[in-house]
């Protein structure tokens, strides 16, 4: 092949795009756009002209993003045409801001469903249970259309459930409880789904009747939040009913409602439902189910859930066990909160109620109940927390502080009962609790000790000062108050369950004196008999609150009882999860570099327990983690201009962390940086020490590459490291890198993991080669080698490479390495190593050297002719045409068409693609086209008789 003679410069001048003065003016890419609308109308009438009329608009919002009273541009389309849906829309605009200016609840407000887990947790047992299951045969419908003997028949049927027609389930686990109560809730729907409204009032009567039995008391909670799970499904069932018949010409009633939009029909229905409940003997079923389907009284009046509120908190008055009365008036604020959150005066009554029936809980019925059961009164005390704090969270969302006060002022009437502060400290707002908060500790000393310890009351006072800041005179003071208190518990799951919380409060306030103080008092208390072993979540949650505040890690490492705290972790999984919690945070706040020898051990060693965690059995995400926290660490270590410690870290870190590839890997690049920060520093003059130095990192890249199990990482480094080493003019050293990269191709397996799925392996190999090729370009020959022996080594392993049937990667390759051979005959290369003189200079366009390149040539060009002719076939000619004409545009770019027979070579190729008919029509016009305008370029005439050569043919 004759390569054609390149001036660079030339070529590269000729490319660059035309640069045009632009006159911004008032112009700016941030200013709005001025959107120019143009309207013609056409008039009909003979004699009439086209008239155009121009609008201009400006505006700073974005068309798209115009917030039309929640409509969208559809609907405002479609109302224009039609004034009825326009008024509609506007009601419903309209009826839509009505209802969020209405006092509701806010997403500041916690749910009763985040609160659901967190009891059935809790509250658990081993004792038996047993429970009432209903036989809901349906009897056969009586004869008679009297609307009254439809009635008499199911008030009977209601009276069946009550008068014996039910069995009791006895010896039930706690599990075997819940799976029948699931079961009741999808017997529930199905009746309700196959119209047996009766069966399915039946179903919830029975549930409801269960909050009555109190036999296994310290599940009681539990089964509170299983039980009106039911009665919610139940509530739900009957408003949608009653909903649905109101939907008149298939218009629903909007959310606003009032009961004149409800029909004569959905009222009586809602009315039948009532006076069904109203029929409930017993009163703890009655009371349930009415306040389950409380909401439907806005289908009879205004005033129907204001009325009902009062009569259900008295009717509460009439239950005589206090645990169960609590969790009704729980439910009732429950209900209360969602469907009228704006009536806080029945919410009140209903607390108030509550308190002056407190002393029920330690009368003499009470005491003896607990005997029976054997359940201490501290424990039976903790069983009223989840309602009462309901009640009081109910009460105080966005009450004003007159009322917290007056709350506040009951509770020490009552004689500061533990079990109502710490509820009031669990409701009220966290403001409001850290304002006083001396004032609640002073309550908190006089409560009594013996029914509701006095930690816990400490614990929740922690909760509210992590959320909000006290005084800041009185800080020191509560702590230490707290302290006192906390640092004499003798079990450790109590003591640890109060310093975890404390703790995020001393990193709050004080300075890393205190918490220091905090830790050793934690170790002191946790170690003996191996306590930790029990608190490893409590302890992790201390480091967790640490690291948060205290991110600056030479001030953490300084602590002196850190490390020693971390030591208490001994189990592996555990340990390991603190350590990446450790690195997470340093990575995330670490803005500089460090070369602390504190910051360094402490993290080299949490490093490398995270290291030494990795066996066998880890997956692969874990590692990847695992190794993206210690490459973290790695990136963030710099010795300055300490070049020589930098690299003794980096041969200790390979050490430390071989079993991590993706570790290796950064470490190689590393060292690499680091070499050529070197040659920065000396701009390009080494001398005799910083030689030797880069040379040493080229030794640790050389070494460390062929412990990698990833092919192709490995070659992508050894071409990386080789280009490293030939930027600091270490030529054998380069040499080496490339020729390990040529003798490892032949490795290259036919298929690789890509992301957890097997790819062939072509596509990569070919991208590396064609890196390899642009190289080699600047590399020079060694003076015992020969000429181009890597160029030849590498055409070598290509030949004997077994490439797959259907594949034209090798083709291809052989075409990049002809631009590679067409590039290294030119005068001066396109580009150059900064002090490496590569083959242009060391041969100076020597002929024998030209002579050696145009022998490659030839025979990668026989190589390339002999393939296409095995393409002859009739199912291999598109692959044919394709690489004919790739070869064509490789012969155009970098051939000396002047030459005769390379002219006619580059004719019988562009025959080639167009003989059976494949040919791109659009890419031979365009390269035709090409052609023709380079011929008008100088000393580019002979492309004028080139084109006249290539026909262009058509598909038929």
């Amino acid at each position: 092949m004759h390569a054609r003679s390149r001036n660079y410069v030339s070529e590269s001048e000729v490319c660059k795009l035309e640069s045009v003065p632009l006159d911004f003016g008032d112009y700016h890419p941030l200013k709005p756009i001025t959107v120019t609308e143009s309207k013609t109308k056409k008039m009909n009438r003979k004699g009439s002209t086209s008239s155009t009329s121009s609008s201009s608009s400006s505006s700073m919002l974005d068309p798209l993003s115009s917030v039309l009273d929640g409509t969208d541009p559809l609907s405002l389309f479609a109302a224009a045409a039609d004034p009825v849906t326009t008024t509609a829309t506007m009601d419903s605009t309209r009826k839509k801001r009505d209802k969020d200016d209405s006092p509701a609840v806010g997403s500041d407000f916690e749910p009763w469903s985040s609160k659901r887990g967190e009891i059935l947790a809790r509250y658990t047992t081993t004792e038996k249970l047993s429970i009432v299951s209903g036989s809901f045969s349906r009897k056969a419908a009586t004869t008679g259309s009297a609307v009254s003997e439809k009635v008499r028949t199911r008030l009977e049927e209601l009276d069946d459930l009550e008068e014996g027609s039910q069995k009791e389930l006895l010896n039930l686990t706690q599990q075997d409880y819940m799976n029948r109560i699931e079961e009741l809730n999808q017997s529930l729907k199905d009746a309700w789904s196959s119209d047996q409204k009766v069966k399915a009032l039946k179903i919830v009567i029975q549930c409801s009747k269960l909050l009555s039995d109190t036999t296994v008391i310290q599940f009681y909670p539990s089964k509170f939040v299983l039980i009106t799970d039911i009665l919610d499904t139940f509530g739900k069932l009957v408003y949608e009913r009653i909903q649905s018949m109101c939907v008149d010409n298939r218009v629903s009633l909007p959310d606003n409602f009032s009961p004149e939009c409800v029909n004569d029909t959905a009222k009586e229905t809602c009315l039948n439902w009532f006076f069904k409940i109203a029929s409930i003997r017993e009163l703890i079923p009655r009371f349930y189910v009415e306040a389950a389907i409380l909401k439907c009284n806005k289908f009879l009046s205004k005033t129907g859930i204001s009325e009902c509120l009062p009569r259900l908190t008295s009717m509460i008055r009439g239950i005589g066990d206090p645990l169960v009365a609590v969790y009704a008036r729980a439910y009732l604020c429950r209900v209360g909160m969602e469907v009228a959150p704006q009536l806080k005066e029945s919410l009140n009554k209903n607390f108030f109620d509550f308190l002056l029936t407190f002393k029920q809980i330690h009368g003499d019925t009470v005491q003896n109940q607990l005997i029976v059961q054997c359940v201490e009164i501290p424990l039976y005390l903790t069983l009223y927390s989840p309602a009462i704090d309901w009640i009081l969270q109910c009460i105080a969302y966005r009450a004003p502080e007159i009322l917290l006060t007056e709350m506040m002022e009951r509770c020490k009437k009552l004689g500061n009962n533990a079990l109502l502060l710490n509820s009031v400290m669990s409701a009220f707002r966290a403001e409001f609790i850290a304002a006083r908060s001396m004032d609640f500790i002073g309550m908190i000393k006089e409560c009594d000790e013996s029914g509701f310890p006095k930690h816990l009351l400490f614990r929740s006072l922690g909760l509210n000062l992590a959320l909000a800041d006290p005084p800041e005179n009185d800080c020191l003071q509560i702590l230490n108050e707290a302290w006192k208190v906390i640092t004499k518990l003798k079990n450790p799951q109590d003591y640890i369950n109060c310093a975890e919380v404390w703790v995020e409060y001393t990193c709050r306030h004080f300075t890393k004196r205190e918490v220091n103080t905090v830790l050793a008092d934690v170790i002191k208390h946790m170690t003996p008999d191996r306590a930790f072993e029990d608190a490893y979540p409590q302890l992790q949650s201390i480091i967790q609150k640490v690291i948060t505040y205290i991110y600056d890690f030479s001030l953490l490492f300084s602590v002196e009882k850190f490390l020693p705290f971390l030591d208490m972790f001994q189990k592996e999984s555990v340990r390991v999860e603190v350590c990446k919690c450790i690195m997470e945070s340093f990575i995330k706040h670490q803005q500089e570099s460090t070369k602390d020898p504190v910051i360094l051990n402490a993290l080299l060693h949490i490093c490398k327990t995270m290291h030494d965690s990795v066996n066998a059995l880890t997956l692969e995400d874990e590692k990847r983690m695992l190794a993206a926290l210690i490459n973290g660490f790695i990136k963030m270590v710099s010795f300055g201009r300490d070049f020589e410690q930098q690299l003794s870290f980096y041969v200790e870190a390979r050490s430390t962390f071989c079993n991590l590839e993706p570790v290796l890997v950064q470490l190689i690049h590393s060292v690499n940086q680091l070499a050529m920060e070197t040659r920065k520093v000396m701009k390009g003059n080494h001398s005799r020490k910083t030689a030797a130095f880069v040379r040493a990192c080229v030794a640790f890249c050389f070494i460390t590459i062929p412990s990698l199990s990833s092919i192709f990482t490995r070659l992508n480094l050894y071409l990386h490291s080789g280009q490293v080493a030939l930027a600091n003019q270490c030529l054998s050293q380069a040499d080496a890198f490339f020729k390990a990269a040529v003798s490892l191709v032949p490795e290259v397996p036919k298929m690789i993991s890509v992301d957890g799925k097997m790819r062939p392996s072509d596509a990569f190999l070919l991208e590396f080669l064609c890196n390899f090729f642009s190289t080699l370009l600047v590399v020079p020959d060694h003076p015992e080698q020969g000429v181009l022996f890597l160029v030849r080594g590498l055409l070598n392993v290509i030949q004997d490479y077994t490439w797959e049937d259907n594949s034209d990667d090798k083709i291809r390759i052989y075409t990049n390495v002809l631009h590679l051979l067409s590039a290294m005959t030119q005068e001066a290369y396109i580009y150059h190593v900064d002090k490496v003189d590569s083959n242009d200079t060391l041969y100076g366009g020597d002929s024998k050297f030209l002579a050696e390149i145009n022998k490659l040539c030839e025979t990668v060009i026989a190589q390339i002719l002999d393939h296409l002719k095995t393409l002859g076939k009739e199912e291999t000619l598109k692959r044919q045409s394709q690489l004919a004409l790739y070869f064509f545009n490789t012969i155009l770019a970098h051939g000396d068409l002047r030459n005769n027979k390379l002219n006619q070579l580059s004719v019988n190729l562009w025959n080639l693609a167009q003989k059976h008919g494949f040919a791109d029509t659009k890419t031979m016009v365009k390269t035709l086209e090409y052609i023709k305008r380079r011929s008008n370029q100088p000393e580019m005439s002979h492309f004028t008789d080139l084109a006249l050569r290539l026909p262009l043919q058509s598909r038929t």
